[in-house]
């Protein structure tokens, strides 16, 4: 989903030097796996454009909170998110806000649950004085306290799990999720030692283990890797607003189950100078993101564009793919009809029936195709006699900067197999057949 970030006086963890280089690995079958699950929504009103644009608010896995409590142990659909790092589910009782600070009826923020109640559970254990203060690349934010408890996901279980309950948040949620698993790295925690959230800062940042990061550690794992297969939801799906059993496969310790084609390569995962978020190799870069380098872009018209992108990461909590802005105006224009900028929304829309060009990109010398249906998303239903919209699955991510961040979100996800081995620092990507 990404969160904003500034790099200067982080107390962050150090990394090893990578090698430059591509090279094929033999994936493990997987040693857990959880199904994503979700209720797959035509947005209603322009309103809710935000949280389309930015994030994904109905896939999700359901982790068992393995905390005791009167009514046994608690269940919640979470959003897995390798754009961010922290783990939270709302605490009963939550202050609702919207984007700009007012207080709205708890029920505007959108959750699946009310929540989860820590004054119930007999296993939670507070961490006290501490406190979790987020704000995510959709202008979302949350703070509220944090704890410890056992998690288990697809079986997979880690005991003594840090993760937050936040009190006040603003959330653009369609009444699905819970919450979120992040599963970036360590250093992009946003815990910190003081109880007033307005006090957060980078010299009272405790960093901590997500859920998978903690799971290696505690040696429950053989390898040291987990892979995202994510679903595109059919056109039935979106229109019926159905629950939807079938919207890809989280998997821990291999490859996710899917089928594949031959056409696959690992690249390493770039880390962050200490000065400026530029990407860096070298001894003691800073792993925050799964960041790659993306060698090529094709599509009518790109043979005019210098398409390379070397600070690109990859995040199931995104929708679309954000690229620089001359590429996404390029690749937009070749729609037909072309794409314009929706000034209610900044963000490019076409016709429904519109001609989707063909899109693919080079990452390790290999070219993994983008499918057509990936890149439309329907604003809602039209009124009237008005024609439906949609949005177009590559938007504009900025200047082509060194500091900039571009993303490659759902729209790239659902036609790759993602294995990520943040330990071994790299990251493999298979195509997927056609579905």
């Amino acid at each position: 989903m990404g969160v904003h970030w500034v790099l200067p006086g982080l107390l962050l963890l150090a990394t090893t030097a990578r090698s430059e280089f591509t090279f094929n690995i033999v994936l493990p079958p997987a040693e857990f796996s959880v199904p994503f699950t979700g209720k797959t929504s035509v947005r209603k009103h322009k309103k809710d454009a935000l949280a389309a644009l930015r994030g994904v608010h109905s896939r999700a896995v359901q982790p068992n909170l393995d905390s005791t409590g009167s009514d046994g142990e608690y269940s919640f659909n979470l959003i897995v998110d390798t754009g961010s790092s922290d783990t939270w589910v709302p605490q009963i009782g939550f202050m609702c806000f919207d984007l700009d600070r007012n207080p709205i009826p708890e029920a505007d923020c959108g959750f699946g649950s009310r929540g989860f109640d820590i004054s119930a559970s007999k296993t939670f254990k507070p961490f006290p004085n501490i406190n979790l203060n987020i704000t995510y690349n959709s202008g979302e934010f949350l703070s509220g306290p944090a704890g410890f408890d056992t998690i288990s996901v697809g079986g997979l279980s880690v005991t003594a799990q840090e993760f937050s309950v936040p009190n006040h948040i603003a959330w653009l949620g369609v009444n699905v999720t819970d919450g979120i698993m992040g599963s970036a790295f360590p250093n992009l925690t946003s815990v910190f030692n003081t109880s007033d959230p307005t006090k957060a800062s980078a010299a009272n940042r405790l960093a901590y283990d997500p859920f998978f990061f903690s799971a290696v550690k505690q040696k429950k794992l053989n390898n040291t890797m987990f892979s995202v297969a994510l679903n595109r939801p059919s056109l039935d799906q979106d229109e019926l607003n159905v629950i939807a059993p079938d919207l890809g496969i989280l998997a821990f310790g291999g490859i996710a189950a899917v089928p594949v084609t031959n056409t696959t390569v690992s690249v390493p995962i770039e880390g962050y100078s200490a000065r400026g978020g530029v990407t860096s190799t070298a001894p003691g870069a800073l792993s925050l993101f799964y960041t790659i380098d993306v060698e090529s872009l094709t599509f009518p018209g790109s043979e005019n564009l210098t398409v390379s992108l070397n600070n690109t990461f990859i995040d199931t909590g995104t929708t679309f793919n954000y690229l620089p802005t001359d590429i996404a105006a390029a690749y937009n224009a070749a729609f037909d009809p072309p794409g314009v900028i929706d000034p209610d929304v900044g963000a490019f829309v076409v016709p429904c029936n519109a001609t989707v060009p063909e899109f693919s990109l080079s990452i390790g010398g290999k070219t993994f195709t983008i499918d057509t249906r990936d890149q439309l998303f329907p604003l809602g239903p039209p009124v009237g006699n008005e024609t439906l919209m949609c949005y177009t699955g590559t938007q504009d991510g900025g200047p082509a900067v060194a500091t900039q961040q571009f993303i490659l979100g759902t729209v790239f996800l659902h036609n790759v197999v993602a294995t990520f081995d943040p330990f071994a620092g790299h990251l493999t990507f298979t195509q997927r057949e056609k579905y």
